[in-house]
């Protein structure tokens, strides 16, 4: 039988080499977007089991991460794109608006899964 459990995927950007702090940043945002992108039902079934599963992956560079939010879109899933703005942090971050993640779901594994194959998982 095929896995029901619902997910929150948090995609994030490996090129900007950021801190294990500033990814995690990232990541919630991307968590919490898609989250309130989403519609009540699903909301309320991902709640339903808990704290909800949160997987967060790399993506190589900005290209991909735009790639994924048109896809996920297109899919019919919650998508949030993460924009960056005001924070200083060399050498990526200047304080001028910067792509860092995308968020995705909740959704089951298997509609995102096919858009995530390759992607790993962060470490």
């Amino acid at each position: 039988m095929a896995d029901r459990i619902l997910r929150l995927y948090a995609i994030v950007r490996g090129d900007l080499l950021m801190s294990a702090g500033k990814a995690a940043s990232q990541a919630g945002h991307a968590f919490l977007e898609a989250f309130l992108q989403s519609p009540r039902e699903i909301q309320q079934a991902y709640q339903s089991d808990g704290h909800g599963t949160k997987i967060v992956l790399v993506a190589p560079d900005e290209a991909s991460i735009r790639d994924l939010y048109a896809k996920a879109s297109d899919a019919g899933l919650a998508t949030a794109l993460i924009i960056d703005s005001g924070h200083v942090m060399p050498p990526h971050f200047d304080g001028n608006p910067i792509v860092t993640a995308v968020g995705i779901g909740p959704a089951i594994r298997e509609r995102v899964c096919a858009l995530t194959e390759g992607l790993k998982l962060m470490e």
